[in-house]
């Protein structure tokens, strides 16, 4: 008896292995990505600009790498009693306005060098919406909780996204011709839109990312949405606030995706890497005993044989945490 939907997709025919680069760009489902893949020791950069909801700012934020586009004064409101950019997440933001300049434009530098060498470029969308200015009609990546009055809100049409994400596409094979790309669209819930607006807006999503990836050899789709949508479909596998994907579910969705798109010889060390990782993050009851400067030294000794058969891994802040005890 099935008590699942099944589900089957291809895995990508050349896979993700270490030593290659990965930028991650999108919404916060992003960072779960990221996070996990960073944790596995890959070489990642998530989300210069921070977290991004819609086509239009992912597109406009990954053309700015490429240029890269140089931010100002001018490219700045003072909003809240803080220095904030409509293309930046809040994170970015602050009361000195040439610290948040410096902050945006170090992000920038580092984003344009980094997809310049980047294997992998990871694409997560979550919402059709795009907000724009009431005055002069500029689109906006942040609200940054400005009164509502100052925006407008626009469901992109399919074309809309087609068109923002197309041409985002050609430049970034021009700038970098090995990249290759992986959409996702995000589990989580918008209902702030209303539930009707929220199916409509991932709808749109959906259409527009497969007819990209039918378009492009170089782009491949991974079924996040799918995965918690049809396959878990159950609010036990949601948070509080029956919004976002709890952790049983997110880590469901990591480990299809490590079964998709990373080679077996990879998830093989990653399974060793997410052990480091898990037991540097152990907080211990009683660290003065002899069985935790036990454990230290063993992990310390795991690390550094990790090190030596792996040069290619970063593995500085395990060894600086496990040498403590040494």
């Amino acid at each position: 008896m099935e008590f699942q939907l099944p589900i089957s997709f291809a895995p990508l025919p050349r896979p993700i292995h270490y030593g290659q680069q990965i930028l991650l760009t999108g919404s916060c489902f992003t960072e779960h990505i990221g996070d996990a893949l960073s944790d596995w020791k890959f070489r990642t950069l998530q989300n210069p600009n921070g977290i991004l909801f819609d086509a239009a700012s992912v597109a406009s934020s990954l053309v700015s790498y490429i240029e890269p586009r140089f931010y100002t004064a001018g490219d700045l409101v003072y909003l809240n009693e803080l220095w904030q950019s409509w293309q930046h997440h809040s994170s970015f933001s602050g009361t000195d306005q040439e610290a948040v300049l410096s902050g945006i434009n170090a992000s920038q530098e580092r984003a344009h060098g980094f997809l310049r060498e980047a294997d992998w470029l990871i694409i997560t969308l979550g919402s059709a919406f795009s907000y724009r200015l009431a005055d002069g009609g500029m689109a906006v990546a942040n609200c940054h909780r400005a009164p509502g009055k100052g925006f407008t809100k626009h469901l992109m049409t399919i074309e809309e996204i087609n068109i923002a994400l197309d041409g985002c596409l050609y430049q970034l094979f021009y700038f970098n011709p090995k990249l290759q790309v992986i959409f996702t669209v995000s589990p989580v819930r918008h209902i702030r839109n209303g539930v009707v607006e929220n199916n409509r807006s991932k709808a749109r999503l959906l259409e527009s990312v497969h007819h990209l990836v039918d378009k492009f050899d170089r782009l491949h789709y991974f079924p996040a949405y799918e995965l918690v949508i049809d396959v878990l479909r159950d609010y036990r596998f949601y948070d509080i606030d029956m919004v976002h994907p709890n952790y049983a579910a997110t880590h469901f969705v990591l480990e299809k995706f490590a079964e998709y798109g990373i080679e077996a010889a990879s998830r093989s060390l990653l399974e060793e890497l997410r052990k480091l990782v898990t037991a540097r993050r152990h907080r211990p009851m009683h660290p003065s005993t002899g069985a935790h400067a036990r454990f230290m030294r063993e992990q310390y000794e795991k690390a550094v044989e990790l090190a030596r058969k792996y040069p290619f891994l970063d593995l500085g802040e395990e060894l600086a945490y496990f040498s403590r005890e040494k």
